[in-house]
């Protein structure tokens, strides 16, 4: 303890939000599908795992990080475009168990399904050239690309949160999501609202693994304890809730550095303290709304 600096401890807590911005999209995903179609989606983390790999397959293949930064999510979308549209939807209105059985089985066809594109020990992975390197921030030198994780967390978030909000698609998507039948009854076809959303929640997914694949090892089984720790994120703030992603993402990140910190051996029991506390203070998250499970 006598070794801990408050520069070292500023240092870890910019870690931890680093380390946040990731939790916080994986969770924005996660409630933007469970908050307007009411599915309990359980292969995000394997749509994670998948963008991971599509990212190092694109950095392969053009060269550029920019570019893989970009085709990654349309490619994962795109899947979960398939996936709603021919295995999902079929389940709508069948209660909230048989889309997460469905979504738990389909986690473990897309494992396999990498596992024998790439092979078992996964494929290696660098920050690249352009984001390597530390910027001096007052307090101490700081990794180029966890600033860059960060920055790049804050300009989705706000664009998700402008177009929910401020758009015209955003207005049909959250009306949508409260009374389909009178959306139905206006001339709007609810189907494509569902696949939009599901498809947009799976992007984000695949965005969030080519974001953290630099960091991370890339492997077929890289989003199962990701998985975990996005419900956590997701239960902390509020099923559905998309501001509760994003507080209760940093919030999780951030206690997961400073015990990294503290504590090492504690860091992984750590957050579900954290949702075991916050759960106890308040059941249904931050930002929820009771009986949101219903």
């Amino acid at each position: 303890m006598g070794d801990i600096t408050l520069q070292l401890l500023a240092l870890q807590l910019a870690t931890g939000v680093a380390l946040g911005a990731v939790y916080a999209l994986l969770a924005l995903g996660l409630s933007l599908i469970f908050g307007m179609l009411n599915v309990v989606n359980f292969a995000h983390g394997a749509f994670y795992m998948v963008g991971a790999f599509m990212g190092v397959y694109f950095l392969g293949l053009t060269g550029s990080f920019w570019l893989s930064l970009v085709l990654t999510p349309l490619a994962v979308g795109a899947v979960g475009l398939l996936i709603e549209r021919f295995l999902v939807r079929p389940l709508y209105g069948r209660g909230i168990d048989y889309p997460l059985l469905l979504t738990f089985g389909l986690s473990y066809v897309l494992i396999e399904a990498m596992r024998s594109l790439f092979g078992i020990e996964g494929v290696p992975t660098s920050v690249p050239a352009s984001l390597r390197g530390a910027v001096n921030l007052g307090f101490g030198m700081f990794p180029l690309y966890r600033l860059f994780l960060i920055g790049a967390a804050a300009v989705v978030i706000l664009a998700l949160y402008l177009f929910i909000e401020k758009t015209c698609y955003g207005l049909i998507i959250r009306a949508g999501s409260r009374d389909p039948e009178i959306v139905r009854v206006l001339g709007i076809d609810v189907a494509r609202i569902w696949l939009l959303v599901f498809g947009l929640g799976t992007a984000i997914a695949g965005l969030s693994g080519v974001l953290a694949a630099p960091t991370r090892a890339v492997n077929p089984e890289m989003g199962i304890p990701v998985l975990a720790e996005s419900f956590v994120v997701t239960v902390v703030g509020g099923m559905g809730s998309l501001p509760g992603a994003v507080v209760a993402g940093l919030l999780v990140g951030v206690v997961f550095s400073l015990t990294s910190l503290f504590a090492p051996e504690l860091a992984e029991l750590s957050i579900f303290v954290l949702m075991a506390v916050a759960l106890l203070v308040r059941p249904q998250g931050f930002f929820g709304k009771a009986g949101a499970m219903g």
